[in-house]
């Protein structure tokens, strides 16, 4: 399975007030494993980045300047094509969907139904009610490093997500890396069967725990075939 992990900065923080996407990062993942393949940019969005963004995302009007625009093919072609057909996960999915949706109708494209996305901050919710659900307190829960997560940006946030994601999924089963170079027993974005051990583990449970087991299952077994054999009321 296909997976998109999405993220996006913007100049501000409403879609239907003229806030322009200024980052957008992606990272692919099969059946909940990073393939490597990731998709980056930065773009001009053609006003001022509030002073709350350039707070949060460290990323200032200086350091858009030359950088391409959202329609350019090179933004918006490129972005499409890594994102094919696949499932869309977004922390608070509404945000990003709302904005690429905004950027995708004013190049004159068709935009991409809620449908096809996934809101891991819900999914989070729904599993631990009443905890908090940012990505933070998540790398937190799941024992994620995140260090390098000085500022947000929309590149880390989706590989942080993509750790999340996976925990909300069941769990790691590899250790997680987004090093493309490092494919040591990982093929085709699967980590290859672990290795048996030669001779099972001895069970821990001594010879006295043992027999006090049987005696409580003879017990329970006698107790329920009693139950069973009384005349019905």
């Amino acid at each position: 399975m296909r997976e998109i992990m999405f993220d996006v900065e913007t100049t501000g923080l409403f879609a239907d007030q003229g806030d322009r996407i200024i980052e957008i990062g992606a990272v692919e993942v099969i059946n909940f494993m990073p393939t490597g393949e990731v998709f980056q940019a930065y773009v001009d969005p053609g006003r001022s980045v509030s002073k709350e963004t350039i707070e949060i995302t460290g990323i200032t009007d200086e350091d858009l300047v030359g950088k391409p625009k959202f329609e350019d093919p090179l933004i918006v072609d490129k972005l499409l094509a890594f994102l094919g057909d696949a499932q869309i996960v977004a922390h608070n999915a509404k945000f990003d969907h709302g904005f690429l949706n905004m950027e995708l109708k004013r190049a004159g494209y068709d935009t991409i139904p809620y449908d096809r996305w996934v809101d891991s901050a819900a999914l989070a919710r729904s599993k631990f009610p009443g905890s908090p659900a940012s990505l933070d307190a998540l790398c937190k829960r799941f024992n994620i490093n995140s260090d390098a997560r000085t500022f947000h940006g929309a590149l880390l946030d989706s590989q942080l997500l993509a750790e999340v994601y996976l925990e909300l999924n069941g769990g790691r089963h590899r250790s997680f890396s987004f090093d493309a170079s490092d494919d040591e027993g990982f093929e085709s974005g699967r980590r290859k069967p672990a290795k048996q051990r030669a001779a099972p583990l001895k069970p821990r449970l001594t010879d006295e725990e043992t027999a006090r087991h049987r005696e409580f299952l003879t017990t329970f077994y006698a107790r329920a075939k009693w139950l069973e054999d009384q005349p019905a009321d």
